[in-house]
């Protein structure tokens, strides 16, 4: 009994002393997240007692069974954003959102072309790309650029950290060993919530600090009180920009064909109509063809050379993700085969923590402490999923709970905190925390109390 006591505590010295050393490793040297993670993957096992021979094999094993389930969604992910970005379909969405809802409902409207732009494109390009809309929009209605600008951001951050294909809940699904369909789901039923009440504080925000572009847009005029609004109808290059139906298509036939798979295995159809299903609705083949609708629907005014350099711009931002998910099952793999997780598991069980709370805390430390949200969510997601198997707790619920702690308090060593800031005119460090680390906190909340309400009807 009491060498299982020294190798249980052998076991949780190597995992504390490791994990100490990858944030370190990641804040203070010039060493990148993915080799970070690996060299804690080796302290991991080498300190905890693991043969040399076996700790290697369980790197590569796991660094190799995360890539293949979802190396190539991200690759199809990232080139459909980039044709996103060149061909104009993301302006095509947030206008037919905007003219829909009609006047008085900027806000939410741009919030809600966040939500469904940022699923195949990284929110940082999402904000660039539309935030010139919001800042017209800003012009012609005199609404607060801060309330239009806070609520596209929010609506692009929210399914950048909780919806596939989106890089970050892709690995994080791998980890957890879930199926892609169930985090697009559940993802989008915690974010609707969280979307809706960040909008209420970017009204009250917007109404603090009233800024709107200045007639030459070149600046930023403060005013003290709201001013007289009117509709926002300029529609001057509407004929460069693609229909509406070949903007959506991309995004909303993959997800329709991901959750017919997901729906039909819960209502257990059978026979040829599920192998059809099934083949359709894998990540792979329904974003494989959203992909392809992209390249042809949305490319018509490109050549065939800068239709192809601008999807391999998009491999090459896809390829320090790949590294770091796969660097995260590396991590996740030697705590499996040391017996790691199956200890702290134990410890956990029998403490009054819901086990819920385990990803969703380690997820929220690390995101304060290094700033990324994909690296925090994936470390979460590494680190919890061998202990997360035994603690009869939903994997869906927690591979969530890995990808909500990472909305926590976005600010300075946060690269997403300063586009949304700079690109508002908001320089002062008090009004930045005000405007976006405040924002994303009350998501991290409203996403905390979901958790744990959805944790208690269906974990």
């Amino acid at each position: 009994m009491e060498g299982v006591v020294i190798s249980g505590s052998q076991m949780i010295f190597a995992l504390v002393v490791s994990i100490f050393l990858l944030i370190f490793l990641i804040m203070k040297t010039k060493i990148h997240a993915f080799l970070a993670l690996i060299i804690a993957a080796a302290l991991t096992g080498v300190l905890g007692g693991m043969p040399v021979d076996g700790v290697l094999g369980s790197i590569t094993k796991g660094f190799g069974n995360t890539l293949g389930s979802i190396g190539i969604i991200i690759g199809f992910g990232v080139m459909m954003g980039e044709i996103f970005e060149f061909s104009g379909a993301a302006k095509r969405m947030a206008k037919t959102f905007i003219k829909s809802l009609g006047k008085g409902r900027e806000e939410l409207a741009l919030a809600i072309t966040g939500f469904l732009v940022s699923i195949p494109i990284f929110c940082d390009s999402g904000f660039v790309i539309l935030s010139p809309l919001a800042k017209a929009i800003s012009k012609k209605t005199r609404k607060s650029v801060i309330t239009l600008g806070v609520s596209l951001a929010l609506g692009l951050v929210i399914t950048h950290s909780l919806v596939p294909p989106t890089p970050g809940p892709v690995g994080v699904a791998g980890l957890f060993g879930v199926s892609v369909g169930s985090i697009i789901l559940w993802g989008i039923v915690m974010g609707i919530p969280m979307v809706l009440v960040g909008i209420v504080y970017a009204k009250y925000i917007g109404k603090q600090i009233y800024q709107i572009p200045s007639e030459d847009g070149e600046g930023w005029v403060r005013l003290s009180g709201a001013q007289t609004l009117s509709h926002y109808t300029d529609d001057k290059d509407d004929e460069k920009l693609p229909s509406a139906t070949a903007s959506f298509a991309p995004i909303v036939v993959p997800i329709i064909l991901i959750l017919v798979q997901t729906i039909s295995a819960v209502l257990k159809v059978e026979g040829t109509i599920r192998s059809i299903i099934n083949f359709f609705g894998s990540p792979v083949i329904a974003v494989g063809i959203g992909l392809i609708i992209a390249i042809y629907a949305l490319t018509n005014k490109v050549s065939r050379k800068e239709t192809i350099e601008q999807m391999e711009n998009g491999i090459k931002s896809a390829g320090i993700i790949i590294l770091v998910t796969g660097g995260g099952g590396a991590l996740g793999m030697v705590l499996r085969d040391s017996g790691a997780g199956d200890y702290i598991a134990q410890l956990i069980a029998q403490t009054a923590l819901p086990a819920i709370l385990l990803p969703f805390i380690i997820s929220s430390l690390i995101r304060l402490i290094q700033g990324s949200g994909t690296v925090a969510m994936i470390t979460a997601a590494s680190i919890t999923a061998p202990m997360i198997a035994t603690l009869n707790v939903n994997p869906v619920f927690a591979a969530l709970a890995a990808c909500t702690g990472s909305l926590l308090f976005s600010y300075f060593n946060d690269s997403y905190f300063w586009v949304v800031t700079r690109m508002l005119g908001i320089k002062e460090a008090k009004e930045q925390m005000r405007v976006w680390s405040f924002t994303t906190t009350i998501a991290w909340a409203v996403g905390l109390v979901e958790l744990l309400i959805l944790n208690a009807f269906f974990g």
